[in-house]
């Protein structure tokens, strides 16, 4: 029987020589792979070469604009990103916040807060209706996070929506209204790195009264005798059962072994099948269109293939469900150039400086990706305009916007949000057939932006660090016979100048017969120049944010 080394052997990629090494000094290095939820089998196989079979749905190529809840037991204290892990940070704001508001974290630590959440003002019919209004084509729920929580029904994860928390099928719930309102429904997926990332919580206090006493991190069954969460196994949610990641104590030091290198804590066979198993069912459960994986590549890659597996399911029972046709997008991060063709790139908070040659997609936030109630109280939401800028520039260069919104543990989302939502549905009332359908001209777009962008670090984040669009600033897609120019302001002189479209340019092939306002009736008068196609705009604007051109 195979083991799991002589199966990384034999993948594609490169699997790197620490993680070989690093193998053989496992307790049980050569245990046969644990037989699960069996693999749909199809075209795809679980190997890099037969992902690259993959092709883009036309309806994910179409859509351009999804709303994703990033939504989890993490939202319920409503400070923030990544609580569950810097709760446990001594001396950290997340540690200061979770004192004060809970007490102490060997006393209540993250599964008391999930017992906290209720989501007693969870509405998703509502919500949906509102993000279907703002021109969302798919919807993105978040199935479970790196606080190793199931937001679904799980068969194998006990700490589940289900059971505790809610008690209510969030993913469910969902799918259920996206599908009612005409969205293609998604699920996010995070859990992969719970194993290191929860280390925080095998810490304890280095200072004062309680100095020594441990977090709850290294709880088992058998401690909850007589609480609220007797019979579950802290140990399930935490998984915090093996020795630390190297450097464990700085806090930080996760980032730069995400992709389980620079001496991570290399997780179990039985970790990486309990993964795949809890994956493969919320997909057989739900039918997802989309799954999104918060990982470099694929889940546990390279030191596991069980994300390589999990797509080849993905693939062939969506193969399968659609009578043969391929419907499913599969999200990743940080991809090389022939994973790319394998699924579809994922950039968080970020964009990409060029047309790319296959589909792909920014994730981005109006706040934080968690619920933080100081961004509502400080009013540091993302306006309507810059989601729109975003996803004018995204669209440009044959890509989708994925933007998170967040809801509060009790699932709602407040009135400056949506009030943000209603923003962007005003515009897309008018100036939706510039965005959806469309595919990249020639050129991505002109304007002094351009000079000024930042690359990619990482996962993206260059979001934000460029000078500002402004009514210089252009942006192209196409349609039909039609070429859309997408203007990022109002200019002061009430004339549009497109450098890319003045006489002679070679971008353009075809003569200029008619310009458009969007939303408004009629032609306007333009005049082609040798320097720039000049364009009269109207004394009002029809709507904010940007103004799209249609000229054919």
């Amino acid at each position: 029987m195979l083991t799991r080394r002589h199966l990384l052997k034999g993948m594609a990629g490169a699997v790197p020589a620490w993680y070989l090494s690093r193998l053989e000094g496992l307790a049980h290095p050569k245990a046969p792979l644990v037989a699960g939820e069996p693999m749909a089998t199809g075209k795809f196989k679980p190997t890099w070469e037969s992902l690259a079979q993959y092709q883009v749905p036309n309806w994910y190529s179409d859509a351009k604009f999804g709303i994703w809840a990033h939504w989890g037991a993490q939202c319920q204290p409503e400070d923030g990103d990544w609580y569950a892990r810097e709760m446990y940070d001594e001396g950290s704001g997340k540690y200061k916040f979770h004192l004060q508001k809970y007490g102490l974290q060997s006393k209540f630590g993250f599964k008391d807060v999930i017992h906290e959440w209720k989501a007693d003002k969870w509405n998703p019919d509502q919500l949906l209706n509102l993000y279907q209004k703002a021109g969302a084509e798919y919807f993105v729920a978040m199935a479970n996070h790196h606080d190793n929580f199931d937001n679904y029904d799980s068969k194998y994860q006990s700490w589940n929506s289900t059971r505790l928390g809610p008690k209510k099928d969030l993913i469910g719930g969902w799918a259920k209204a996206a599908k009612k309102h005409g969205l293609r429904f998604g699920v996010s997926i995070h859990a992969a790195h719970a194993w290191s990332w929860y280390e925080t919580a095998q810490r304890s206090d280095k200072a004062g009264p309680y100095a020594g006493v441990p977090y709850d991190g290294k709880l088992t069954k058998a401690d909850g005798k007589g609480t609220w969460w007797e019979g579950y196994d802290p140990q399930e949610l935490y998984a915090q059962n093996h020795a630390l990641s190297e450097g464990s104590a700085n806090t930080s030091s996760i980032h730069k072994q995400w992709e389980w290198g620079n001496g991570a804590s290399v997780p179990s066979k039985e970790y990486c099948e309990k993964f795949y198993n809890r994956t493969v069912d919320l997909i057989n459960k739900y039918g997802p269109d989309l799954v999104y994986f918060d990982d470099t590549a694929l889940p546990l890659w390279p030191i596991s293939d069980a994300g390589l597996r999990i797509a080849a399911h993905l693939y062939n029972s969506n193969m399968k469900r659609h009578g043969g046709k391929l419907e499913a997008v599969l999200n990743g991060k940080v991809l090389t150039p022939e994973q790319q063709k394998c699924m579809v790139w994922d950039i968080e908070r970020g964009q990409s400086n060029q047309i790319e040659p296959y589909v792909w997609q920014t994730d981005t936030c109006i706040g934080s990706w968690h619920y933080n109630r100081q961004i509502y109280d400080k009013n540091e939401y993302k306006t309507p305009k810059t989601v729109i800028h975003t996803l004018a520039d995204v669209v440009s260069k044959n890509g989708n916007l994925l933007l998170s919104v967040p809801v509060r543990g009790d699932g709602s989302i407040d009135e400056k949000e949506t009030a943000i939502v209603e923003g962007i549905a005003s515009w897309m009332a008018v100036n939706r057939e510039s965005i959806f359908g469309t595919r990249p001209w020639s050129v991505f777009g002109e304007g002094p932006a351009i000079e000024s962008a930042a690359p990619l670090n990482a996962q993206g984040f260059n979001e934000g660090k460029g000078k500002p669009f402004g009514a210089e600033d252009v942006r192209f897609t196409t349609k039909d016979n039609a070429l859309y120019a997408i203007v990022m302001g109002w200019p002061t002189d009430g004339k549009v100048r497109i450098k890319t479209l003045r006489s002679g340019n070679t971008a353009l092939k075809h003569t200029v017969n008619k310009v458009e306002l969007l939303g408004q009736s009629g032609g306007l008068s333009f005049t082609p120049t040798g320097e720039a196609l000049e364009v009269t705009l109207p004394d009002r604007k029809p709507t904010d944010y940007a103004h799209c051109l249609k000229i054919t």
